[in-house]
């Protein structure tokens, strides 16, 4: 598992763009490394592919939004009005697993998920699958955008008005939470604001509320007052309060440092000196998202040895990374189900700080459950592997052999080479199996997906 550590690094070298060496080839583990993150597992055709295309055409690919076809956005437009229209928060959840294994836009769908952990809201306190819905919609619109756009757009969003009580900040009585927390976890971090900034941008919000579902200016609760906080003074309001906000150096800095983490590694303790220049570029594109995303995974260090097998997969990376590498399909219900029960439930955040990830995600009982979780698909009556049972896709990449699906699975999956001991511990299951008149791959699978490498990304 990764472990926390300080490293020199040079910041120059770390954001250079990378370039294919003798050293860092580009081959099928590099080019995993890339789609993984990017998004979820390739599936061995479209490996092929990236590693025959190369490394510029490949990231263009990756990182260049795919708009989705009429037929893709209108399929998933009545998914998603079927659940709001039901108020199933179980089958909105299905649906978003849905559209992360199908979308033509991965990181489009990896950045959403991002925000979505960043600008935590739960549908446990918002009651409301059509609000959470429309937040979904809206940060998957801005989630490779301007920062100031989006962050302006959730602060009016309906569903985190409720989660963060904002709809009641009356100028009688300010109500502080969004104030604390759009500086404290949604854009400075800690140090970097004063209890007194706090009370004067909660004034600045009052009268943002909801009607009808949608956000509503309320000019009667609105303190128009003087505020003065982060070294500014005037008669503002929530607008003024969000690009104050977002004009502070450190906001930059905070964004960049979470971006890395996601991306890069979970516990690289780099010093501020490594994630200035990164913020510095993110300043001079005013806060623009894509062009930031691109830098870090085209960057030397995305690629180095900082940053392969440093992330422990989330249980949505799980699932999904095991699902898009068999080019699988099954109960998204049941999926979901498993996923929230690992720790991850989708629109459900356990705080507003969202999920701690990194080694919060792994301990004894989830281990348990994430080997149980690769059993359940593989046993499903409704999953599917390109459309055909797991035995007749394997046969159709001429895995039929033990060392042939290791083979197989070890560049998609794994950011590791398997060490002897793990495929001795396959080869045994498989040996055992054998005297049952079983193929043994099934078993052999899930004995993959239960080993300590398999839980990195």
């Amino acid at each position: 598992m990764p472990t926390s550590s300080h490293v020199m690094i040079d910041p120059q070298w770390a954001w250079e763009p990378y370039t294919p060496s003798d050293d860092q080839p580009w081959d099928a583990r590099t080019a995993s490394h890339l789609l993984r993150r990017s998004g979820f597992a390739p599936n061995a055709t479209r490996l092929q592919t990236a590693v025959q295309e190369g490394f510029s055409n490949t990231f263009v690919s990756v990182t260049e939004l795919q708009g989705g076809t009429d037929r893709f956005d209108s399929e998933m437009d009545l998914l998603a009005g079927a659940a709001t229209a039901s108020g199933s928060l179980d089958q909105l959840a299905a649906g978003w697993l849905y559209r992360m294994q199908a979308t033509p836009s991965p990181l489009l769908e990896k950045m959403t998920l991002f925000w979505h952990g960043h600008f935590a809201t739960s549908a446990s306190k918002v009651q409301d699958a059509s609000l959470m819905q429309q937040q979904n919609a809206l940060l998957r619109q801005n989630a490779l955008g301007h920062f100031r756009e989006l962050l302006l757009s959730i602060s009016r969003d309906p569903a985190m008005l409720i989660y963060l009580d904002s709809a009641t900040n009356r100028k009688s009585h300010p109500n502080e939470n969004y104030a604390r927390e759009i500086m404290e976890l949604f854009c400075l971090g800690e140090g970097n604001y004063t209890e007194t900034d706090i009370r004067e941008i909660a004034r600045c919000f009052t009268g943002w509320e909801i009607k009808r579902k949608r956000f509503r200016f309320n000019r009667y609760q609105h303190d128009n007052g003087t505020k003065a906080f982060l070294g500014q003074s005037g008669d503002f309001g929530g607008e003024d309060a969000v690009r104050i906000i977002a004009d502070q150096d450190a906001a930059a800095m905070f964004l960049c440092s979470k971006l890395v983490r996601f991306f890069v590694a979970d516990e690289l303790l780099l010093s501020p000196s490594v994630i200035e220049p990164l913020a510095e570029k993110m300043r001079e594109d005013d806060l623009q998202i894509a062009p930031t995303v691109r830098r870090i995974l085209g960057s030397n260090l995305f690629f180095s040895s900082h940053a392969r097998a440093s992330k422990i997969r989330s249980p949505v990376e799980y699932a999904l990374d095991f699902l898009s590498a068999f080019e699988g399909s099954t109960d998204n219900y049941m999926v979901t189900k498993s996923i929230s029960n690992l720790g991850q439930g989708l629109y459900h955040p356990p705080s507003v700080k969202g999920w701690d990830g990194g080694r919060a995600w792994i301990n004894s009982s989830t281990l348990v459950g994430r080997a149980n979780l690769v059993r359940q698909i593989l046993d499903h009556k409704k999953s599917r592997f390109g459309k055909r049972s797991l035995e007749e896709y394997l046969a159709g990449h001429d895995v039929r052999r033990i060392d042939d699906l290791i083979d197989f699975v070890e560049p998609l999956l794994f950011a590791t080479r398997l060490p002897t001991s793990a495929r001795d511990r396959v080869h045994a299951i498989a040996k055992n199996n054998s005297t049952t008149g079983q193929s043994g791959l099934a078993d052999a699978l899930h004995l993959l997906g239960s080993l300590p490498e398999f839980q990195l990304s």
